[in-house]
């Protein structure tokens, strides 16, 4: 069974099949903000999308995330490993790209288990 959570115009910002959670590109809000601050925003939509489904951080098991400028990876992993903690570390991949829009530092795309093994 597939099932989809929050719903926005162009797409859910969760889908659910064979026990994983998909979750979209998740950028900041306020794009003022530097890395640090961008990221943080980001990870705190995250646990509140987490939550919506019924799962938490410690769940994550892969996550992409695009940057617009790789020099700016540290503040961006510095936030991340201490959201996360060290036993909860996922799968990850960053990956520099030319363009996320105007002022968009980051986006990123995770993927949750919903099975306990």
């Amino acid at each position: 069974m597939t099932r989809r959570y929050l719903k926005t115009p162009i797409m859910h910002r969760a889908v659910e099949a064979n026990g994983l959670v998909f979750f979209g590109g998740i950028a900041a809000d306020d794009m003022s903000l530097d890395m640090a601050g961008q990221t943080r925003q980001v990870l705190d939509k995250l646990d509140t999308y987490l939550e919506e489904v019924g799962l938490d951080r410690t769940r994550v098991v892969s996550a992409t995330v695009y940057v617009s400028d790789l020099g700016l990876k540290k503040a961006m992993n510095d936030v991340w490993t201490a959201w996360l903690g060290p036993e909860h570390l996922p799968a990850r991949a960053t990956v520099g790209v030319a363009d996320l829009g105007e002022g968009t530092l980051l986006e990123v795309v995770v993927t949750a288990a919903n099975v306990v093994s």
